[in-house]
């Protein structure tokens, strides 16, 4: 059985079959919706509900609770409809025509960029290119058919390659391989682009990019994307880590400041060891954020990082008068068997 799916407020239709989720009836459908993880657990899909039941199955997913079901909202990448829907949510027309392909790719670099973060640069076939938006990622497809993801850490005019920031997961048989056993020129399988993710190109207010971690990786895309592009918004970058050694790409992220007037870089570490010597910002990187910027109704804000910041994140920054629609954000974990995103 079908049920027939309204998009409010473009009022666009599609059809959505009982077994099929709507995240996936719209984009098999050719309407991208946002999402990032697609298994429940980063609320990237979050949307409202305004007409019409849907069901998750036995065990709610973890990125919706009863507050967010009793004021309307429903979580597309899980719901399954019970009736014609009426949704409200916004579209992604930059991303709608991009083609996801399933392609072969060659290993041409491993890097070690720290202790536990390894920079991946993978080659397509010569008569290929991976039409991206800059801040998505990829699923690397395993040969017993699990998948793990990765942002592209690359802008999308820097096509002839495509760089990933891989972080070791003891214990993850892909990251322990790579980090233990990969060569150059081992041949992978992947899926992309995935995700919506991106740069909003057609707003005027200054961004603020939040990354945690190895979700350094798409907002590292982000800004090579909106330096080539002459993008002159003011760009506020703020990176947490744990200790000075996880700041992988320190030296980069300084010469984007150093090099443009809108641009400016905010390392924060939470545990700095001894010999940092650390005279900078400590805490949560959130909380600098909101220290700096107590009213962020004028900021769209970017951020890249494990779920624990990101649902942080999330509050203290609505506290701080952020609309939903201006706050945007890819969350992935660590674990052996979860989406890493960077």
């Amino acid at each position: 059985m079908s049920f027939i799916v309204t998009i409010q407020p473009s009022g666009h239709q599609f059809t959505c079959e009982d077994d099929e989720t709507v995240l996936d009836a719209a984009l098999r459908q050719g309407y991208a919706l946002p999402y990032g993880c697609r298994n429940g657990a980063c609320g990237s899909c979050l949307g409202k509900l305004l007409q019409g039941e849907v069901d998750y199955g036995a065990v709610k997913p973890p990125a919706i609770n009863d507050k967010d079901i009793a004021e309307g909202k429903a979580l597309f990448c899980q719901a399954l409809p019970l009736s014609d829907l009426e949704i409200e949510v916004r579209e992604i027309g930059a991303a709608k025509d991009i083609v996801i392909k399933t392609l072969p790719v060659r290993v041409i670099g491993l890097n070690r960029l720290n202790h536990d973060v390894m920079e991946m640069r993978v080659k397509l076939p010569a008569t290929e290119r991976l039409q991206f938006l800059a801040g998505q990622y990829i699923d690397i497809l395993l040969k017993d058919g699990r998948r793990r993801s990765f942002s592209l850490a690359n802008a999308p005019h820097q096509d002839e390659y495509l760089e990933l920031h891989l972080r070791h997961v003891p214990g993850g048989d892909f990251t322990d391989h790579v980090f233990n056993e990969m060569k150059e020129k081992a041949l992978l399988r992947i899926e992309g682009p995935l995700g919506s993710f991106f740069l909003r190109e057609d707003s005027e207010r200054p961004v603020i990019l939040v990354a945690g971690g190895t979700g350094f990786a798409p907002i590292k895309g982000i800004i090579e994307h909106a330096i080539a592009h002459g993008d002159t918004r003011p760009m506020l970058l703020y990176w947490g880590a744990r200790a000075r050694e996880d700041l992988y790409l320190n030296d980069l992220a300084e010469g984007w400041a150093d090099a443009h007037a809108n641009i400016s870089y905010v390392p924060v570490l939470s545990e700095p060891k001894p010999e940092d010597a650390w005279s900078g910002r400590s805490g949560f990187v959130h909380d600098a954020v909101v220290a700096d910027h107590p009213d962020l109704s004028g900021f769209d804000v970017y951020m890249a990082g494990p779920p624990p910041m990101i649902q942080a994140a999330r509050a203290a920054f609505g506290e701080c008068s952020l609309p939903d629609e201006q706050l945007y954000y890819d969350s992935f974990d660590y674990s052996a068997d979860a989406k890493q995103g960077g």
